[in-house]
């Protein structure tokens, strides 16, 4: 059967699209592996808290900028308690989740984050959270922000105008205390409220295990429920 020329260059035509189809994806695919394996990325940005995001699938913290924690709670000048770390969470979800963010790598952390400097929206987004009484110039790993920092104090911008632990001491107070092992039977825990009430836990109560012991906080461990009570310390009611 006679078959026309025509019919060839279509069957070729045809292999060509697909060859060259193959090629542009696996092109495109060396791109995205590049843009994220090298020095930089880029991508749509996932707000994990105030300083640590999620760029094209690498969990990325800011450079030289420290926000609260997420259950970080500060005093208001009135002395009232306020959630702001969950506040700065939302606010920065709400600037920058699902926007293109630009981070140039800078380290690796102890945690394997990708500690980076970012911009999106046209700017350095550690600068905006430093300049918004957002976050603080963590001089202790550059002092990009310093001078941000003194004049968003200057106008009680944000956090600075409410009583607060820097995040740095609040990660170090919210660390359980590890009893010396010359107390290791005094397992009474002895917990402070919000409101400053002393409260000891026993180890067969609802809240022991829940209960974390903070001495920065004036928490500590006791041997006996009498040294407790002589402390000032009264027993969990559950």
């Amino acid at each position: 059967m006679a078959v026309s020329f025509s019919y060839f260059r279509r069957r070729w035509r045809f292999a060509f699209l697909v060859l060259v189809g193959v090629a542009a994806l696996g092109f495109s695919g060396s791109i995205l592996q590049a843009n994220r394996s090298g020095s930089n990325l880029s991508g749509q940005l996932r707000v994990i808290d105030g300083d640590t995001f999620e760029v094209a699938g690498t969990k990325v913290r800011l450079h030289a900028v420290d926000a609260p924690e997420k259950d970080q709670i500060c005093q208001t000048q009135q002395g009232k308690d306020w959630a702001c770390g969950g506040w700065v969470t939302k606010v920065v979800s709400d600037r920058y989740s699902g926007v293109v963010a630009y981070c140039e790598a800078l380290d690796i952390d102890r945690y394997g984050r990708t500690v980076a400097r970012c911009s999106a929206l046209g700017e350095d987004i550690g600068a905006w959270l430093v300049r918004e009484g957002m976050a603080f110039a963590y001089v202790k790993y550059g002092s990009d922000y310093v001078q941000l920092e003194s004049e968003a104090a200057a106008f009680d911008r944000g956090l600075h105008a409410v009583k607060m632990q820097t995040p740095e001491q609040h990660r170090k107070a919210d660390k359980p205390e590890r009893k010396p092992l010359a107390r290791a039977d005094c397992n009474i825990k002895g917990n402070m409220t919000a409101k400053g009430d002393r409260i000891y836990h026993l180890p067969s109560q609802k809240y022991y295990e829940k209960t974390r012991i903070s001495p920065s906080k004036g928490e500590r461990w006791f041997c006996t429920e009498t040294e407790a009570r002589t402390a000032g310390w009264r027993k969990s009611r559950i």
